[in-house]
């Protein structure tokens, strides 16, 4: 498994023609808010401040670029679907979101993240659909597996699996993980090292 030796943060910024001009490959992370997605950032990098966590769902609202030993990035995108935020805001996530995933070249993987303790949600089908509308390369990660139980967690993840089913005829990668118990960690870290390696 790579190990993360450097993780330093680079920029922030809302538009996709500001982000940092390299040929470096990116992966990014994305979900609905408060999916646990800062908790797995540093999860991975086993920083623990590295991504902000926040109890209030919605603070991410930037594309935020963090270099991984100094050969990949990892990408911060802003969670969709937050009820709670204006109109106007809503908008201007949508337009980061949609900019960022359909122009940046560097984007070489997607991962979203899905809660492991809900049933299906809409919002999450939704983006998964208009990903492979678009053709763009991306993986499930499966959250907060601690959550509940081991029984549990898989039930929901099989359920997600067959409604993707009736969409798609093949499905992408998963991962079912957990920032508690760094569930996850050394397959996720091992499927970005084997992309590293083809590029």
């Amino acid at each position: 498994m790579t190990e993360i030796t450097s993780a330093e943060f680079v920029v922030s910024n809302t538009r996709t023609d500001m982000c940092p001009q390299t040929n470096l490959p990116e992966y990014a992370f994305i979900g609905r808010s408060n999916v646990g997605k800062s908790s797995l950032i540093n999860m991975l990098t086993q920083r623990s401040k590295l991504a902000m966590t926040s109890s209030t769902p919605g603070k991410t609202l930037l594309i935020n670029h963090f270099l991984i030993n100094k050969s990949w990035f990892l990408v911060d995108l802003p969670g969709y679907g937050y009820a709670q935020k204006g109109k106007k805001t809503i908008e201007k996530i949508k337009r980061i979101i949609e900019h960022y995933v359909l122009e940046r070249l560097q984007l070489t993987c997607l991962f979203v993240l899905i809660d492991s303790r809900l049933d299906p949600q809409k919002i999450d089908l939704a983006f998964i659909q208009w990903l492979g509308e678009n053709g763009i390369p991306f993986a499930i990660i499966f959250t907060k597996a601690d959550k509940q139980s081991q029984s549990k967690t898989l039930q929901n993840v099989n359920k997600f699996l067959n409604t993707l089913k009736e969409e798609w005829e093949e499905l992408p990668p998963y991962f079912i993980s957990s920032a508690e118990k760094k569930t996850g960690r050394t397959e996720i870290l091992d499927y970005i090292d084997s992309i590293n390696k083809s590029l």
